[in-house]
């Protein structure tokens, strides 16, 4: 514990951001860590070096933080490094993106705001890289063994090189045409950009990881032919397809899928094909249906493009502000999240009811009717129900709209159809463990849980990386997750 008393002496402060009337102009990241460099440690002073340290508990991977903590505060940054890379294989990632539930656990939480987990840990990394910490991870030795890895997300990319590190032969496919999956196609590039992808998938590749694109499992390369080609087969093809919303006009011109819109605009960003007809919102009335992370990002994007008017709509009642009393500490709370995107101009409402998408004579989406609704009390065992306002009935402007409500599951056809994949009730793919009932096939992230976080992708393809190391060796040395462990780097 560098500073016993640093919790006492110093409050939370995070790095500035750029303006939002600056920011919108671009589609590059806004934070401005570099200026934030001679705080850093005052803010790892913080960390109490709790007896029982929840935030282990409350993330996903089980990063090591108040060690890595502690290493920041000495000025230890290999020592820092190799503390949170033994976890986590893209702070990179999770340091810009992930919602952080270890701050929700941070025992100094209860009374005070929290440690800054996440931006101690982009800093590590980013320090990583430049002074050449971070290197590519290349096994000793092969084992001869061959594992083919199907989807490039984050559970893909974490099993891989993992699989890598102990030896065996991973080639990961991906149907578009560079790695990433929703990394790259559907995180805004304000938030993650793709030479942040680039830099990680170039250390992999120096590793030994091979990466085969344009390679679309199931459609363009019989999966049956792949299951004879390799030991194993490890399916990590996300949950794709999204929630639709079933009214009357949801056919017209301008209406979209979040992620067609996010994920040609980063097209876009790069220089890249768009692959489709262009879906642009400058000038636009945008209306985003669905008030979580995703509509979100489509809040900011609009902003970029130059929106008319931006209104974002959720049938879900308004969260708390505070942490609510079913939700206590250390649990990851459901309260009331504003954005870096909702600062940048955004109306929100919530109790909203979608009733209709409103056309001109050519087919093109010039409103959208919505009403208000009142929840009721749910009975036990049931799902609540609501009520429409009376007379609350209107139509609000809407050129153009997304559609943002999540994801279902991973698409039955192509790959999982040709491998006669067992799904669940909820339409993920079934395992045991993280076998699939095919021999040698096994599944992670998204495409078995359903829709989550990009950290919990990123411990589903480490664990069932152990999983697949056993099946192929008898036994598995990978590190296990952190849950308990107090590892020294040093």
């Amino acid at each position: 514990m560098g500073k016993p008393t640093g919790f006492l002496e110093h409050g939370r402060e995070l790095p500035k951001k750029l303006d939002p009337t600056v920011r919108i102009q671009d589609n590059k990241e806004f934070v401005l860590n570099d200026e934030f460099a001679d705080k850093i440690g005052t803010q790892a002073s913080r960390c109490m070096d709790c007896g029982v340290p929840f935030c282990h508990n409350g993330c996903p991977i089980g990063n090591i933080i108040p060690e890595f903590n502690d290493a920041v505060y000495r000025d230890s940054w290999e020592e820092a490094w190799k503390i949170l890379s033994s976890t986590n294989n893209f702070p990179e990632f999770t340091g810009r993106v992930c919602p952080a539930p270890c701050e929700s656990a941070c025992v100094l939480g209860i009374n005070q705001d929290p440690i800054t987990i996440c931006n101690i840990e982009k800093t590590i990394v980013e320090t990583a890289y430049r002074e050449g910490y971070a290197q590519p991870k290349k096994p000793r030795s092969r084992t001869g063994k061959t594992v083919a890895i199907i989807g490039s997300g984050p559970a893909g990319l974490a099993a891989a090189e993992q699989l890598n590190s102990a030896g065996h032969s991973v080639t990961v496919y991906e149907r578009d045409e560079k790695v990433g999956g929703l990394l790259r196609f559907g995180i805004p590039d304000f938030k993650l950009g793709m030479d942040i992808i680039d830099r990680k998938i170039n250390l992999m590749a120096d590793a030994g990881i091979k990466f085969e694109v344009n390679a679309h499992i199931g459609v363009d390369i019989n999966a049956l032919q792949l299951r004879q080609d390799f030991d194993v087969v490890l399916l990590t093809g996300g949950s794709t397809v999204p929630r639709d919303l079933t009214i009357p006009g949801r056919d017209l011109n301008g209406v979209h899928f979040a992620m067609e819109f996010l994920g040609q605009n980063n097209r876009r960003a790069n220089n890249m094909d768009l692959k489709t007809k262009e879906i642009h919102a400058k000038g636009k009335h945008v209306v985003v249906i669905g008030g979580g992370d995703t509509g979100s990002d489509c809040v900011g994007t609009s902003n970029r493009h130059g929106a008319a008017s931006i209104t974002q709509v959720e049938i879900m009642p308004i969260p708390p502000e505070k942490r609510p009393a079913n939700m206590p500490w250390p649990q990851y709370p459901m309260i009331m999240k504003t954005t870096t995107s909702h600062e940048e101009g955004c109306e929100r409402h919530w109790n909203i009811l979608t009733k209709e998408f409103i056309s001109d004579d050519a087919g093109n989406v010039t409103g959208l009717r919505i009403a208000d609704i009142v929840w009721q009390d749910a009975k036990p065992g049931e799902r609540p129900g609501f009520d429409e306002v009376a007379g609350s009935e209107r139509v609000i402007p809407c050129d153009q709209a997304f559609l943002a409500m999540g994801f279902l599951h991973p698409e039955p056809t192509g790959v999982l159809a040709q491998l006669d994949i067992k799904l669940d009730d909820r339409g993920n793919v079934a395992t045991d463990g993280y076998a699939t009932n095919q021999k040698g096939v096994f599944a992670a992230g998204d495409m078995r849980t359903g829709q989550s976080l990009i950290v919990r992708c990123i411990n589903e393809g480490r664990e069932c990386s152990r999983e697949i190391d056993a099946y192929l060796m008898g036994n598995s040395n990978l590190e296990a997750k952190a849950d308990s462990l107090m590892l020294s780097a040093s």
